[in-house]
């Protein structure tokens, strides 16, 4: 099985708690029979999506020389989308920052987000996603509390990947971890960081499982 981590977020796991997750996950994996790439939206190169990558699909169309940034467009577009069609698998490890997704993340899934590629329209005009062979998982912290009724529909993070990973995709989400409210409640801290963590090496584990059943 051929497992894909996302790593959106580059503050130290001392700092970051989605990074912490990522680490905890990655070394539940060690020892298991799964093809691990790691995909790392901060390592690799990632131009914003905008202007230059339309300037670029023109050229490319009329067989123009294209400018360095559009090049880099390019060819970080090709390497996320080979990196998906790769992938049995995808892990994203993420915050919450300001409500959303971090921007590098976003870009990601700018460059996978393609018709054609993710999804297609049908002869009716609906949507039909492409990528429903592939599953996915979602490692997530925010420090505040966005779980309850009156505070869900201010969260734009998990929500966002629900509705596009899953939703727009197809990919079937198989898990969620998600570590909220450290932030919010101090006093148990640790407490709510121990467990989330816990279920973090749990999902690595029943991944693990999956790979047995296939």
């Amino acid at each position: 099985m051929n497992v894909l981590v996302v790593k959106a977020n580059n503050r130290p796991s001392t700092e970051g708690i989605s990074s912490k997750m990522y680490e905890a996950f990655m070394a539940e994996l060690e020892g298991q029979e799964l093809n691990i790439t790691t995909y790392d939206v901060y390592e690799e190169d990632t131009p914003f999506f905008g202007q230059d990558m339309f300037n670029a699909f023109g050229k490319v169309q009329n067989d123009e020389e294209l400018t360095d940034l559009e090049s880099r467009l390019l060819a970080a577009k090709q390497k996320a989308m080979d990196a998906i069609s790769a992938a049995d698998v995808v892990v994203f490890a993420f915050p919450l920052w300001n409500l959303t997704i971090p921007a590098k993340l976003q870009t990601f899934i700018d460059y996978v987000y393609a018709a054609g590629f993710s999804f297609k329209y049908s002869a009716e005009g609906n949507l039909v996603p492409l990528l429903t062979d592939k599953k996915a998982i979602f490692l997530n912290a925010r420090g505040g509390i966005y779980s309850t009724p009156e505070s869900a529909p201010m969260e734009m993070a998990v929500n966002y990947m629900r509705n596009v990973i899953g939703g727009i995709f197809g990919m079937e989400v198989i898990d969620e971890v998600i570590i909220e409210g450290h932030n919010a409640m101090p006093d148990k801290t640790d407490e709510i960081i121990a467990a989330g963590l816990e279920e973090v090496k749990a999902s690595a584990q029943r991944l693990g499982e999956l790979t047995l059943k296939v």
